[in-house]
């Protein structure tokens, strides 16, 4: 098997030394990304090959960096299943602006500011609140920013979890969306920011409409005999 490491080359070696013949991504039948960061790198452009993250917050889907070696080896043996996540275009106005495998923010950028937002499923109106922020995060992203705001954590193929951040009303709702989802400004109080994978990307003027719609997959390795992260 050709395995690509990327973020760390003293994990090749480890990669190496488990039977895995080392390469780069283009010719990669799998892989192995260290650090969140590099992971999300590689997974926006919908990589045909699974990935393995390593030292992530993906519950399941992450290792630990001392079972990497065990887990190679396991794959290598015919072990583990391909589990597919989505990979979202965020599009304002009829132009994509970025594409995100974790999560979308709209949040103020000023502290003490808060925004009035309107969520949308499909062609349905879901809500309006008035709160910091709106975050809508894939199954993946679900244990960060979504959670860490009261979202639940979903599991692949369930949607998306759109759930506001520090709401004015104590009564808010969370939702999970099981198709496209838009999230608009409705009134600012302050200068609005859409953040992609805990990125900055732009500034959302009042009435813009951010549209996120699933346009690709990536798969993750899952080996269950190893355990994770």
């Amino acid at each position: 098997m050709n395995v690509a490491v990327v973020g760390d080359d003293a994990l090749a070696e480890t990669v190496d030394a488990a039977g895995a013949t080392l390469t780069d991504v283009e010719t990669a039948s799998l892989v192995v990304t260290v650090g969140e960061e590099q992971f999300v790198d590689v997974a926006r452009g919908g990589p045909a090959v699974p990935i393995l993250p390593v030292e992530t917050e993906f519950g399941p889907f992450s290792l630990a960096r001392d079972v990497v070696e065990a887990a190679v080896e396991t794959i290598l043996d015919g072990e583990g299943t391909a589990v597919s996540h989505p990979v979202l275009s965020v599009t304002i106005d009829g132009t994509t602006v970025a594409r995100g495998v974790l999560d979308v923010m709209l949040v103020t950028s000023e502290p003490a500011r808060i925004s009035e937002y309107e969520v949308t499923f499909g062609a349905e109106r879901a809500g309006n609140f008035r709160a910091d922020g709106v975050v809508a995060s894939t199954p993946l992203g679900t244990r960060g920013y979504a959670h860490a705001a009261g979202g639940p954590i979903l599991e692949p193929g369930t949607g998306l979890a759109v759930v506001p951040i520090s709401p004015f009303s104590t009564q808010s709702e969370t939702w999970v969306a099981p198709g496209d989802v838009t999230l608009t400004v409705v009134r600012d109080d302050g200068p609005v920011a859409l953040v992609v994978d805990g990125r900055t990307v732009q500034s959302v003027d009042p009435h813009q409409s951010v549209r996120l719609s699933v346009v690709d997959h990536v798969d993750l390795w899952r080996v269950p005999s190893i355990g994770s992260r």
